[in-house]
């Protein structure tokens, strides 16, 4: 099994449209939706969820409010302002509470409490869901609103779709991965075989493409990038070749701009299925370059990816 993870420095490269035309050209891959934060793979691929897992990761604060004796201590102390004082018409103290969004679960307050009115519980984080698509095996995963810890739950996510993919003995793992270099990221490149980095020929996305792309680089991952809309400015798409080119990365694709994109998106399906215009003669030109990077030469693995990075 071979794990292709598409990333980008930043968002609104194209990640996720590549991601799911690769799924619907690879004919029988397992898919992971590692963007846990914002994840809309699904509006493309239409899972149908199957089984549903619930995400539990750090603790929040809760008050006990028949033994709190409203001292304040905890409401000076706490840092992140997650703990308010209710008061009664008068003014005066009617009880303290802790707001679930802003607590950070520092438990400051649950070792300060004067008469252990504080209690540290579990928290419900998001869920993760496996299903199955006309493209093969999906998992996925949303995250609370305010909550944390998006890198544990996209190892979450890749364990669970590298344990479909060997139990079925699927070929390919294609994850559609976090934008930035932040937790997200490092989780999800673990263990993949090629990094594929979507960028753009902007400022901005030249900047985002070359950390990470430095990211990949420190863990050993073997990285080719993909310049989306590469027509826009011809300046910058030259500018993005020659920086490949000083880092011996290959720029395996030239992907142009093309509203057939934005068609597809309107009726959700991947432009491979809804185009057979220049747009999907590229995505599929490329898919085949990735294809043939395996069956001939091959992807070598680092010695951190060997060693379970």
């Amino acid at each position: 099994m071979k794990q292709v993870l598409v990333i980008s420095g930043k968002g609104g490269t194209g990640k996720t449209v590549l991601t799911s035309s690769l799924a619907a050209l690879a004919k029988g891959a397992v898919l992971a939706d590692c963007d846990v934060d914002a994840a809309d793979l699904h509006l493309l691929l239409h899972p149908v969820v199957a089984e549903t897992q619930e995400f539990w990761s750090g603790q929040k604060a809760i008050i006990d409010d028949e033994q709190c004796i409203n001292c304040g201590r905890c409401l000076s102390l706490c840092r992140f302002e997650a703990i308010k004082a209710l008061k009664n018409q008068d003014g005066s103290l009617k009880k303290i509470e802790i707001d679930p969004v802003a607590c950070e679960g520092c438990r400051v307050c649950y070792y300060t409490c004067p008469v252990d009115a504080i209690r540290m519980e579990d928290r419900l984080s998001g869920q993760l869901f496996i299903s199955e698509t006309k493209y093969g095996p999906m998992v996925h995963a949303k995250l609370g609103i305010a909550e944390e810890n998006s890198g544990k739950l996209v190892t979450l996510v890749k364990q669970k779709a590298q344990e479909i993919a060997e139990a079925d003995g699927k070929p390919w793992l294609i994850v559609d991965g976090p934008p930035g270099i932040g937790c997200p990221v490092i989780a999800a490149l673990a263990r993949v075989d090629l990094a594929l980095i979507v960028t753009e020929p902007t400022l901005s996305g030249i900047h985002d493409m070359e950390r990470v792309a430095d990211l990949a680089a420190h863990f050993g991952v073997t990285t080719k990038v993909v310049i989306n809309k590469c027509d826009i400015n011809w300046d910058n798409t030259r500018a993005i070749e020659k920086i490949c080119q000083k880092r011996e990365i290959e720029v395996i694709g030239h992907l142009p701009f093309s509203e057939e994109v934005v068609r597809s998106l309107s009726v959700g399906v991947p432009v491979v299925e809804f185009s057979l215009g220049a747009i999907t003669e590229e995505i599929s030109t490329l898919w085949r370059k990735i294809e043939s990077s395996f069956q001939s030469e091959g992807v070598v693995l680092s010695d951190k990816k060997k060693a379970g990075f």
